[in-house]
């Protein structure tokens, strides 16, 4: 089985994710169903057709999550010995030497990056850079936009 690391707050979130798509989406999309039916030969009936594969598409959600909870590693930085290296869950304080800039990301698992929110996923090409460097650490990115520099200014465990 695969194990699918995540903060607390990711799993929080696909739990919460989870129990809407069961109780209410499922119900809303059954109803959408059974009122396509009412339109009469379902082989033209564009609205049955659409409600289908929106429950297609929900029950394949359901699946993967449920899939990825049973599967879940989930991880409390909080809980973590910090040792002052960057590890999953760790916020990171960077300086972007070619910018001249600094950026704060936190390292989260798949389903919870949103670099909005300053979240990058920990399969991503940065946060494979970033895992055991140390404050201070000066480390090269290679980006489709040529290459970065970085320098790890803070790392909390928070």
């Amino acid at each position: 089985m695969s194990r699918y690391p995540m903060t607390k707050e990711g799993e929080s979130f696909l739990r919460k994710e989870l129990r809407k798509l069961k109780s209410e989406d499922r119900r809303r999309v059954v109803e959408a169903i059974a009122e396509a039916r009412e339109f009469g030969d379902l082989k033209e009936n564009a609205e049955y057709h659409t409600a289908k594969d929106l429950q297609g598409m929900i029950e394949s959600r359901i699946r993967e999550i449920e899939t990825k909870l049973a599967g879940a590693q989930v991880i409390d930085v909080t809980q973590i010995q910090p040792l002052g290296k960057v590890v999953f869950g760790a916020t990171v304080g960077l300086q972007d030497l070619g910018e001249s800039k600094s950026i704060s990301y936190k390292i989260v698992g798949e389903d919870e990056a949103d670099v909005n929110s300053g979240k990058i996923s920990v399969n991503s090409p940065l946060s494979r850079s970033l895992v055991g460097k140390s404050k201070g650490d000066f480390f090269k990115l290679e980006t489709p936009s040529g290459t970065k520099e970085y320098e790890v200014l803070s790392i909390k465990y928070i």
